[in-house]
């Protein structure tokens, strides 16, 4: 027998990111979104599938596109890179110096036809195969996990202060990241708080720092009434001059993280920006959101993560999972049967459930596409709430 000494208890810690919408990846993501709100705002049957590349002075914009819109696709680029900040040329990339190349074609033939010729006549295909999550808890009002609504704020918060040009010597670029101390699971606690804001060159160490510290990262821990006694890390390098796509390549669809949960729960195979809705690894993903939040708000589980999957081609799920963690109030089995009759999961439904075909995207390509109760997106609607419950309560009065 071997004696092993006891150790400290361990502290419970887990962690997520954000980043804000001069971060090289988020900029892609933004443009992308923005073509694809281009298109639905003159051709609501539009099918978009955009990516874009970035880099010093260089903006790529490509991918397959079938829309009756005649739109400028640079055009699109320089207003995205102008809203965003990028107007200097000391930022390395800005709106009306950059070259701008688009390689945008139509879509596959191939694509369209499994799309337009379900297998199972009536309906819309889904636009490829995939398995896609949606995720909910009660950590936060908005239903989120707390790691990533809290590293949002946080750089919502800058940059909203950077915008107004109270925020002295701050770039378009940022990033946030935020430990939550999870040791008394009924009281968690903030452990450990980074922000990385890029700056001018005569931007003042001391100053600079001060004032995140202070006007952003206290003030954002103050409002949702949280510790302040947490470790904090700003610029932890010492200096962020050089960033945005002049510091790293941006490529569309390199955040998915950021988009969804933060890591707390799964995410699919595929990105969100730059796809119409008959791609499922969007709209798929936006439904699952929908139930799992419906769920949740109900007061049926704690927690709960769905799972859909597809087939290209096909219309209907090839599989639907839940996973409660053991939190839920009702059988597992029930609240499956609950989301088959109350939710229908074809892209054709789930388009038309949520309102899809609206130019409602570029809005969600920064600080997450879930949670945003400002933006009111429909996946983020209570309206099934009434209706989870009168299932329950109608097998209840039947046992």
């Amino acid at each position: 027998m071997h004696d092993f000494p006891l150790m400290p208890q361990e502290t419970l810690l887990f962690t997520s990111e954000s980043v804000g919408p001069g971060h090289p990846d988020k900029l892609c993501d933004q443009v992308s979104d923005a073509v694809l709100d281009a298109c639905l705002a003159i051709d609501p049957d539009s099918r978009v599938a955009v990516e874009c590349f970035a880099t010093t002075n260089l903006f790529i914009v490509g991918g397959e596109v079938s829309t009756k819109a005649k739109l400028d696709y640079e055009a699109i680029v320089r207003r995205t890179l102008r809203e965003i900040g990028y107007t200097n040329p000391a930022y390395g990339i800005d709106a009306d110096h950059c070259h701008v190349m688009n390689v945008i074609k139509q879509q596959s033939p191939d694509i369209a036809q499994g799309v337009d010729h379900s297998s199972d006549l009536g309906e819309l295909g889904a636009g490829d195969q995939g398995i896609m999550f949606g995720y909910a808890c009660d950590e936060t009002e908005t239903l989120m996990p707390l790691a990533i609504f809290l590293a949002h704020r946080l750089l919502e918060r800058a940059d909203n202060l950077r915008k107004s040009g109270v925020f002295r010597w701050a770039r378009p670029d940022m990033k946030s990241q935020v430990t939550i101390d999870y040791s008394n699971p009924k009281h968690p606690r903030v452990h450990t708080v980074l922000l990385s804001v890029q700056h001018d060159e005569d931007a003042i160490d001391e100053e600079f720092r001060s004032y995140i510290q202070t006007e952003i990262i206290a003030k954002v821990m103050q409002q949702y009434g949280f510790n302040l006694d947490y470790r904090v890390f700003i610029n932890p390098t010492g200096r962020f001059v050089i960033g945005g796509p002049e510091g790293d390549t941006g490529l569309t669809g390199r955040k998915i993280i950021v988009d969804t949960y933060g890591g707390a729960a799964c995410h699919g195979g595929g990105a969100f920006s730059g796809k119409d809705p008959t791609k499922v690894d969007r709209s798929a993903a936006y439904a699952a959101r929908y139930i799992a939040k419906n769920i949740v708000a109900a007061g049926l589980a704690h927690k709960v993560q769905i799972q859909l999957s597809y087939a290209i081609g096909r219309s209907e799920p090839i599989s639907i999972a839940i996973d409660t963690y053991g939190t839920s109030h009702v059988d597992e089995t029930l609240l499956l049967q609950a989301i088959r009759f109350l939710f229908p999961l074809t892209p054709k439904s789930i388009i038309e459930m949520l309102h899809l075909r609206q130019p409602i995207y570029q809005s969600t390509a920064v600080f997450g596409h879930f949670g945003r109760e400002e933006l009111n997106l429909p996946w983020e609607k209570l309206d099934q709430v009434e209706r989870l419950q009168a299932f329950f309560s109608r097998l209840k009065k039947s046992v």
